[in-house]
């Protein structure tokens, strides 16, 4: 494997603070490989047989609803893992993936991690970690949606996507408005209203782009209200 891959999956959450060694077992012989925006890595009740890790680009996790309709449950990007948890949930993946962004991904093998964590606790206590983290993650999202108008969740997720220490930024959005607007939980034509209000903040969409003028002034409003 690629010295940089290898140097960025030590970083990944579930992996921090492993020996190298023991990393390597764990990853075995796999390899990166490119997803195409639009593919289907696996459907909600397949055999749960891998777990990924995005080295670059973005996968949405999503139900199926009774209605016909997508509930987006999550959308994962570099540096984060995802469908760990499967190995443990009766081996079945409880939602869909797709790529939602051109992406390279390292699909580990389950049985193979399984294996392995029975022979090292440590893994199973990172594998702890990894999970608390994502939940306080979760949670801060939810609070996010909950107790924020779709303004200041707007501007929440912009400013997410901003360089750290950063007073102006131009964002390129990862992924289409219609999963953003999913993902802030409203509707899409609420999304293209929000950022025409934005401009009065400093802060312009051109097609794919969003040009903040003033970091600041965005954290103030997506934060400090």
């Amino acid at each position: 494997m690629d010295k940089q891959d290898f140097e960025q999956i030590k970083r990944v959450q579930l992996f921090r603070g492993l020996p190298e060694a023991l990393l390597q077992q764990l990853i075995g012989n796999e390899m990166p490989h490119l997803h195409p925006k639009g593919q289907l890595l696996f459907q909600q009740g397949d055999e749960a047989d891998h777990f990924y890790i995005i080295l670059e680009g973005w996968v949405k996790l999503f139900r199926q609803m009774p209605t016909g309709e997508e509930a987006i449950l999550h959308i994962f990007t570099e540096g984060e893992t995802f469908a760990e948890a499967a190995m443990f949930g009766g081996h079945k993946y409880p939602a869909s993936a797709e790529v939602v962004a051109d992406a390279r991904l390292l699909s580990v093998n389950s049985n193979h991690f399984e294996k392995q964590i029975t022979e090292s606790p440590q893994i199973a206590l990172r594998m702890l970690a990894s999970t608390s983290a994502h939940m306080r993650h979760l949670v801060t999202e939810v609070e996010q949606i909950k107790g924020r108008n779709s303004l200041e969740r707007v501007a929440y997720f912009l400013l997410s996507m901003c360089p750290p220490g950063s007073s102006s930024a131009v964002v390129t959005l990862p992924y289409e408005k219609s999963l953003i607007a999913s993902r802030l939980n409203i509707k899409p034509e609420s999304l293209s209203r929000v950022l025409n209000k934005l401009r009065a903040y400093g802060i312009n969409s051109v097609k794919h782009q969003i040009i903040i003028s003033d970091v600041k002034l965005l954290r103030k409003l997506a934060i400090d209200n």
